[in-house]
């Protein structure tokens, strides 16, 4: 299994291949970011504008972005950036202080979400977020075994690190952590998923307790995105949240990649399988860039947790978040983006299936709105991953100005998740783009 950190990532050792001008810059990053520098692509990018989903470099040069998930509603949209822009002309504080700005927000997020989760608290990122709804489920359930998926990543905290498998370079798990296989629906009939993955969480509460370990919670996202997208079929996880509320867990639906209408049907992935998760985290896109993420639950669990320990976030919930959040609720609502995520994600995989058609590597095609995965394989029959083609197909879409990711064990899919004001035109011209790089590589 490839560690998350190397997927797509840029070998420092090739640093010499590059102009004059990127080895300075490059030099400069690792002098003082140190190890902690990380890049995409053979051939970094320096970005220094965006609109829309498109990027642009020093050059002037125009990207396609067909990856970012964190302007989910654009980059810089000129609504969320007044928005923000006007708050913190105004007032920027903790959250200690009344503020009809932050209180607007909750209510308005609130109402999008079942009538049980009726408690929200505010941090300023998905990792936060994770930590926080691992804390509440231990507390709530009187258990610390967590089940997540074989290549689940939930973020970058100590206690999230340890239930993100693939952030592990030897890919050692704490005593407390089971993984369950991916809904591999490329790989298992749709109709054998549900029960599949219902009887894999099983065995692993089965095997927590025969350690001494009681459960306290599944936590998945619910696309399964680092485990390479699968979202169908719709309903599957219903059998495996049954399965962990009979053993006295609770279900923690990681919305983070999947929320805010990605998925085109619904705000939030989980709702595509009909169930009422017990705690949702948030992240990535509620801001549009602006840093801020989220945890909403019932109120007994949050009291419980609060009536022994309290959480505070300085810059969670402050009024620009507020803000932020709820201009990009308005831009989702006011642009139709979830139907727009719908439409142009169904014209995504019509095309993305039509090239499968020609060019054989292709082996799957997958997803919901806009967030879709392409699996590449080397050989059809037996679906043999094929990481290397993968890259050779990010860096040649790179090559022509289109920007796309990885995923996946191997780091052999192609994750296609683009701001959610992705047009019919756009699509077009990444699917010209990859039938230009399948044909020069993979004829």
């Amino acid at each position: 299994m490839k560690q998350i950190l190397a997927l797509n990532a840029f070998d420092m050792s090739d640093a010499p291949t590059l102009s004059d001008s990127a080895q300075r810059l490059l030099a400069k990053r690792k002098a003082l970011f140190g190890a902690a520098s990380v890049l995409f692509y053979d051939k970094p990018l320096e970005l220094v504008r965006a609109e829309g989903c498109w990027l642009f470099d020093e050059a002037g040069e125009r990207y396609l972005d067909v990856y970012n998930n964190v302007p989910s509603v654009g980059h810089c949209h000129p609504h969320v950036v007044a928005a923000v822009a006007d708050q913190l002309a105004k007032i920027n504080t903790h959250t200690r202080y009344l503020n009809e700005a932050i209180h607007r927000y909750a209510e308005r997020l609130v109402a999008t979400l079942p009538p049980s989760l009726s408690n929200i608290t505010f941090t300023c990122t998905g990792s936060e977020s994770n930590d926080l709804a691992l804390r509440l489920a231990s507390h709530y359930s009187g258990g610390r075994g967590v089940i997540v998926t074989e290549t689940a990543y939930h973020g970058n905290t100590a206690a999230v690190t340890e239930v993100s498998p693939s952030s592990a370079r030897d890919h050692a798990l704490a005593p407390h952590v089971r993984v369950v296989r991916a809904p591999d629906s490329y790989r298992v009939a749709p109709e054998a998923l549900a029960a599949r993955f219902a009887g894999d969480v099983a065995a692993a509460i089965a095997d927590l307790a025969d350690h001494g370990i009681t459960l306290s919670a599944l936590l998945v996202d619910s696309i399964f995105s680092s485990d390479g997208v699968y979202a169908d079929p719709a309903g599957f996880l219903a059998e495996a949240v049954a399965v962990v509320h009979r053993h006295g867990g609770l279900f923690i639906a990681d919305e983070v990649q999947p929320g805010f209408g990605r998925t085109g049907s619904a705000l939030w992935g989980f709702q595509r399988h009909g169930v009422t998760p017990d705690i949702v985290t948030m992240g990535k896109p509620m801001g549009n860039g602006l840093p801020m993420g989220g945890v909403a639950t019932r109120p007994e669990i949050l009291d419980a947790f609060c009536a022994e320990v309290g959480y505070f976030n300085t810059f969670g919930g402050s009024p620009a978040a507020g803000a932020a959040g709820s201009a990009v609720l308005d831009v989702i609502e006011g642009e139709g983006l979830m139907a727009n995520a719908e439409a142009v994600g169904a014209y995504l995989r019509e095309s993305l299936g039509a090239l499968a058609k020609r060019f054989p590597v292709i082996g799957d095609v997958r997803g919901a709105g806009l967030f879709d995965a392409v699996e590449l394989v080397s050989d059809p029959e037996a679906k043999t991953p094929s990481p290397e083609l993968a890259s050779a197909i990010i860096n040649g879409l790179r090559q022509r100005h289109v920007l796309i990711g990885a995923a996946g064990p191997f780091g052999n899919i192609l994750k296609v998740r683009p701001p959610l004001c992705f047009t019919r035109d756009q699509v077009d011209i990444l699917g010209a783009a990859l039938e230009e790089v399948l044909t020069e590589i993979a004829p």
